[in-house]
């Protein structure tokens, strides 16, 4: 199984930062990219980003990438998972909400869903704060294009929210980002040995 792994956005998209300008998504989200990825080859998984780029690359873009990969080595045999922090605003100002949460397309595939569940246990189970869309659906299904327009299951991760400052300590407490990422691991790995 190929595991790709996104990092959301560049050092060149607007906004996508804590209120008070310290906490920049892009940047973290390139750094913990990289350290899943080590992570999961350490463990002997065919993994890799997909965007080493600092700035951000087009979602068309990041799309064609992964359907390359997949129309390479076959769609059954890929894996996407997008890498991003959540925000409750766009206004500058801080926020109360918290806590982690998967998303999927509006036409996720079955195996999309399943993926999006394995993640959701795994990070329930290192006592991570989990947002559900309702205790039956564990995962949101919205309009991303990074999981509509990828020809492989595919789900995208919101790392907390980096508009609530505890959140933000958290996304900066190496514990917790272990924690994650040993999460992204197990729950990929787990969806991988449930097929």
């Amino acid at each position: 199984m190929k595991i790709l792994i996104d990092n959301g956005h560049g050092s060149d998209t607007k906004g996508k930062c804590s209120p008070d300008g310290k906490h920049r998504e892009y940047q973290w989200a390139r750094k913990f990219a990289e350290r899943l990825v080590q992570h999961l080859r350490d463990l002997g998984y065919d993994a890799q980003r997909i965007v080493p780029e600092e700035t951000d690359i087009s979602i068309r873009e990041r799309c064609q990438r992964v359907n390359a990969i997949c129309a390479e080595v076959g769609s059954k045999n890929v894996l996407m998972v997008s890498i991003h922090n959540n925000a409750a605003g766009s206004d500058g100002n801080w926020h109360n909400a918290r806590g982690w949460s998967v998303h999927v397309s509006l036409n996720a595939s079955d195996r999309s869903k399943k993926l999006a569940c394995r993640l959701v246990e795994a990070v329930e189970a290192r006592g991570i704060k989990v947002r559900k869309y309702s205790p039956s659906e564990p995962f949101w299904a919205q309009n991303l294009g990074m999981c509509r327009d990828t020809n492989c299951p595919a789900v995208l991760t919101e790392n907390l929210f980096q508009d609530s400052k505890e959140d933000v300590a958290l996304l900066y407490d190496e514990a917790c980002v272990n924690a994650l990422i040993d999460a992204h691991a197990t729950g990929i790995i787990q969806y991988i040995n449930s097929l």
